[in-house]
């Protein structure tokens, strides 16, 4: 299959929905509280921030090493992102519901202790079948995350091909681009989500080699916030899944 020349994929910046779920589950407290539907939770203005200071990263790359096209998730934390960090640059933006959150169905809205309270048998059933598989009522599993990514992923080595492409999504989509692009294994990926935090506004990347094959560059990158004055949020500041 052909292959891209570049591969991008940043997590939007903080949003009002992340500030929300830190206080609610340092309080202790089942629900989260939010006041929009998942699609509609805007950034913070440290998220905007965080955006701003992506955008300058863009600027500062060499011609060669700058995106062609740019895709985002319809939701408005990752496409407000997207504006902020592609303002002024010139690269066409298009957004793809393929690149939405992992719906979490019935636990949406819920920290974990929200769960466990609330949905124990859920809580044993996701502890039975793996984190990988488990598909809460009314959500999605990893799988189905994988399954929409693999048919996006075909149609961007379709449409762009020999293109340097820049995606602006989720925390969960990064992990699932890894396992997509460079091969992993179900227990690799889950591994990757028990040693790391995917935070606001991070890099992760890929460029091809000699051969043509996506090699990653870097994960999880957010020295570009450091240098351009913006402040990265915290881990315990990440929303995290429920369960």
């Amino acid at each position: 299959m052909a292959e891209l020349a570049g591969l991008w994929i940043v997590r939007h910046g903080e949003s009002t929905a992340n500030v929300a779920a830190a206080r609610a589950e340092s309080a202790g407290a089942e629900l989260i509280g939010l006041d929009h539907r998942d699609a509609d939770v805007p950034l913070s203005p440290t998220g905007e921030e965080q955006a701003r200071a992506t955008g300058r990263w863009l600027a500062a790359l060499p011609p060669r090493r700058r995106p062609d096209v740019a895709v985002t998730s319809p939701y408005l934390r990752a496409v407000r992102t997207a504006e902020l960090a592609l303002e002024d640059t010139g690269v066409p933006l298009s957004r793809d519901e393929r690149l939405r959150d992992r719906e979490l169905g019935i636990l949406d809205g819920l920290t974990p202790h929200g769960v466990r309270a609330r949905y124990p048998d859920e809580e044993a059933r996701r502890r039975r079948l793996g984190k990988f598989y488990y598909r809460p009522p009314g959500g999605e599993a990893w799988t189905d995350v994988a399954l929409r990514l693999r048919a996006l992923l075909g149609d961007l080595r379709r449409d762009h091909r020999g293109q340097r492409v820049l995606l602006f999504g989720h925390d969960a989509l990064v992990f699932v681009l890894r396992y997509l692009v460079e091969g992993l294994t179900e227990a690799e990926l889950m591994a990757l989500t028990r040693q790391h935090v995917i935070a606001n506004c991070a890099i992760t990347g890929w460029s091809a080699d000699d051969d043509g094959r996506l090699r990653l560059d870097g994960f999880n990158e957010v020295g570009h916030l450091h240098q351009q004055g913006a402040h990265p949020t915290r881990e315990d500041e990440v929303r995290a899944e429920p369960i």
